[in-house]
């Protein structure tokens, strides 16, 4: 399957499919398709609705087969990147709500914070998912996409909200923001997410809560 990942940031994922050749996708993300694939719905029974409910996906997939080869395009819901993930080489963590398509290969887990705190207070949440398995994984990322490597007990600090994948080999924590005007007045609230490596860290430039509050500024407010 050859792929291509066109027109930031409107982004779309463009598939060039053999006969023969399928993936699952969120439900919603076709935006067009040759005469030649087909679709089929599948929930993946209880278990896997219950994973993708907590972790905020929907509770079907869309299965497209080439029957003949043909074009499949995904289309992001919000502007932003789509990265890709071999996730044959290293299982990734990612936020949740991130998943646009994968080969069929490709397992989704719930991915649990060990500390309580991690989950509670974190921007990224006590809930994430893991892909794990033999093939590609697209995960839609708000805004543009930034990649860092981390070394062997290397850490990374960020504001919460901006991790929006790392590999499994990294781990995660929070920590506290230092000082009483810093809290109040620095803007970056109360706790920053730590990323220790060895691994790679993609971080997100524009999350969508951050744009959700900047646009709320210029909406209208009923009266009191």
């Amino acid at each position: 399957m050859k792929y291509e990942i066109l027109n930031e940031p409107f982004t779309i994922l463009k598939m060039q499919m053999e006969q023969g050749e399928s993936i699952k996708c969120q439900s919603g993300a076709m935006a067009w398709m040759s005469p030649g694939i087909t679709m089929e719905t599948k929930t993946g029974g209880l278990g896997g609705i219950f994973k993708k409910a907590i972790v905020g996906e929907t509770l079907a997939l869309n299965h497209y087969t080439a029957e003949q080869a043909g074009e499949l395009t995904l289309a992001k819901t919000c502007p932003g990147d789509i990265i890709t993930f071999n996730v044959a080489e290293t299982p990734i963590i990612a936020q949740k709500s991130s998943f646009l398509a994968s080969t069929e290969n490709v397992d989704m887990e719930v991915y649990m914070q060990k500390k309580f705190s991690t989950g509670f207070f974190g921007g990224e949440g006590f809930l994430m998912e893991e892909y794990s398995g033999n093939g590609y994984v697209w995960l839609e990322i708000n805004g543009a996409c930034q990649e860092r490597t981390l070394g062997e007990g290397e850490k990374l600090i960020i504001s919460s909200g901006y991790v929006a994948a790392m590999d499994a080999t990294c781990s995660m924590e929070i920590e506290t923001v230092k000082g009483f005007s810093n809290i109040m007045l620095g803007g970056e609230g109360l706790f920053l997410t730590t990323v220790t490596g060895p691994g790679r860290v993609w971080l997100q430039t524009m999350p969508i809560t951050t744009l959700a509050m900047n646009l709320y500024e210029y909406m209208p407010h009923p009266s009191n």
